[in-house]
């Protein structure tokens, strides 16, 4: 048999047991000295999980032991609040520990009420009731309840568990009260201006979560107020915040400005809904000003691994400056058709035939004959075909990046080792070569600095290096022969108005359908845009780099 618990104000026992009501509980300033708080923990045994009753513990007797229980706890009697569980030893550390990480003070209860039934407890009744908590930097008032067993031979016991301590408090989880440490994902990621949060931006808010988790933040203070610890020490959610603090900082090299920009000119309303991406860089220092996307590949505008067209012309023509000795006049004839492997190659529709074209000319058209036919038979020799991936490699920086903040990103792919026809597909962007916006946006950067400069989002990030810088030669004439693209080419239908702009276009077969690309640099920024499904580069993304170029 339970034994009994004298809960009472002096003469008034049974007025404040008000079973399933609300009444006011203080267990603090309301008990005599005779209450169950000054007693010792019970001498009979523990409740029986295994013998339970046929049927839970009336209302009466569920509020009866739970305000002993809550007497106890209120009063540190924690051997006998504990002696009042069905798990004392493991309640008694638990108690020890909510009392010892709350730096507690004071702990009063009040509104204790039976609700019935448990619903999460099998047999049990639930008690409910309100707990407030004086503990380091401030009072904390939460709700909480308890489960009451019963056993075949009439002992009553709380059922333990964390949730005692907290609702939903997992099993080696505790509280703890005071300075709260910032935890990893709470730094505030800005733009370069310090101030614009990057998760402001729909492109930008799967990035700065990462950013938030994986880069050295500066500044800030910790919070002050109660805080879920895990095992490890972790405090891994606030339930409680008496003095906020100042999140830590993590600037970024985004131009909130450019990505506003970016963010509208990826929905143009002549995209007609197609996916697209766009990167935008400092072409002076690889930084990366803005990131943008739409559809549902993810962000194509970095990890949008398709073959780039006849923007990786930019590329061949380098190779041809810096490995056969050609010049921007060099002849380069844009016939109809050629063959290289076995496979026979044709220009886009519109590209005109003309025999006396020279390379710059044959450019500016985008020929894919002339372009496939100089590099087969200058950059191909006895089978080997690396030529156009040394070229790569060397001048432009193709490799493994890491732009920072553990943002993952795509590289890009021109093999060294191609064969058959790719050997001739690959001096105009098809085959297996592959690339993302962000390295065509490089490439562009790359002929306007006169030099490869890694694109990084964190400033003071480690930029790769290329083996050697692309020559002035060679970076004279892609200036020279890009600007033509841009003012008479393909790609002046959207660029020829803009003041030094040079650029290059690329439509690139996929599947059953053509991507379009643009890359073009200007004299602040160097801009490269994907759009899926686009018919031209120039009637897809050329939209897309206007908008960036002219400032929306």
């Amino acid at each position: 048999m339970n034994r009994a618990v004298k809960i009472g104000l002096a003469g008034t026992c049974t007025a404040l047991l008000v079973v399933g009501g609300i009444g006011t509980y203080n267990l603090v300033h309301g008990l005599t000295s005779g209450s169950a708080g000054d007693r010792p923990p019970r001498a009979e045994g523990t409740l029986d999980a295994a013998t339970l009753s046929d049927s839970p513990p009336s209302n009466a007797e569920a509020v009866k032991l739970t305000r002993a229980f809550l007497d106890s706890w209120s009063r540190r009697h924690l051997d006998g609040a504990a002696s009042d569980t069905d798990q004392p030893d493991t309640a008694t550390q638990a108690l020890r520990g909510y009392a010892s990480g709350l730096h507690l003070k004071k702990l009063t209860f009040a509104h204790v009420s039976s609700t019935g039934p448990s619903e999460v407890t099998h047999g049990a009744t639930k008690v409910d009731f309100e707990v407030t908590a004086h503990v380091a930097g401030g009072t904390w008032t939460y709700p909480s309840a308890v489960a009451v067993l019963k056993g075949a031979d009439g002992t009553l016991a709380v059922h333990w568990n964390n949730s005692v301590l907290y609702p939903g408090l997992g099993e080696g989880q505790s509280l703890t009260a005071g300075k709260l440490p910032v935890g990893a994902g709470t730094a505030k990621v800005v733009a370069r201006d310090g101030k614009t949060k990057l998760s402001s931006f729909p492109s930008l808010r799967e990035i700065a979560t990462t950013i938030g988790q994986n880069a050295h933040a500066t500044g800030g203070s910790s919070s002050r107020g109660v805080g879920v610890v895990d095992g490890d020490g972790t405090v891994v959610e606030r339930l409680k915040v008496f003095a906020k603090g100042r999140a830590p900082v993590v600037r970024t090299t985004i131009d909130a400005g450019m990505q506003a920009v970016a963010e509208k000119a990826v929905k143009d309303a002549h995209l007609q809904g197609k996916p697209a991406g766009t990167v935008a860089l400092d072409w002076r220092n690889g930084h990366i000003l803005a990131i943008a996307h739409t559809g549902d590949d993810g962000n194509i505008a970095i990890n949008g691994i398709k073959s780039p067209g006849s923007t990786m012309k930019i590329v061949t023509a380098a190779a041809l400056f810096d490995r056969a000795g050609m010049t921007a006049g060099s002849p380069a004839p844009c016939t109809d058709s050629v063959v290289a492997n076995s496979q026979v190659f044709h220009n886009d529709p519109g590209v005109r035939v003309n025999t006396s074209a020279s390379l710059a000319q044959a450019f500016a058209v985008s020929c894919n004959t002339s372009f496939i036919k100089a590099g087969f038979h200058h950059l191909v020799h006895d089978g080997d075909a690396s030529a156009l991936h040394d070229e790569a490699v060397n001048v432009f920086g193709l490799g493994s990046w890491s732009i920072g903040g553990g943002v993952a990103t795509t590289d890009p792919s021109i093999p060294a080792d191609v064969e058959g026809g790719d050997q001739a597909a690959q001096f105009i962007g098809q085959g297996k070569v592959t690339a993302t916006p962000l390295f065509m946006a490089s490439v562009a950067a790359t002929v306007r600095n006169g030099g490869f400069e890694q694109p990084v989002i964190l400033p003071g990030q480690h930029q790769a290096t290329a083996p050697r810088p692309i020559s002035p030669r060679t970076a004279g004439y892609l200036q020279s022969m890009m600007r033509g693209v841009a003012t008479s080419g393909t790609a002046a239908p959207r660029l020829g108005g803009l003041v030094g702009v040079g650029a290059k276009t690329g439509t690139a077969e996929e599947g059953d359908h053509t991507n379009g690309w643009l890359t073009a640099y200007d004299s602040r920024v160097s801009v490269a845009a994907l759009v899926e499904g686009g018919r031209s580069g120039v009637d897809s993304a050329g939209y897309v780099v206007r908008q960036l170029l002219s400032g929306g």
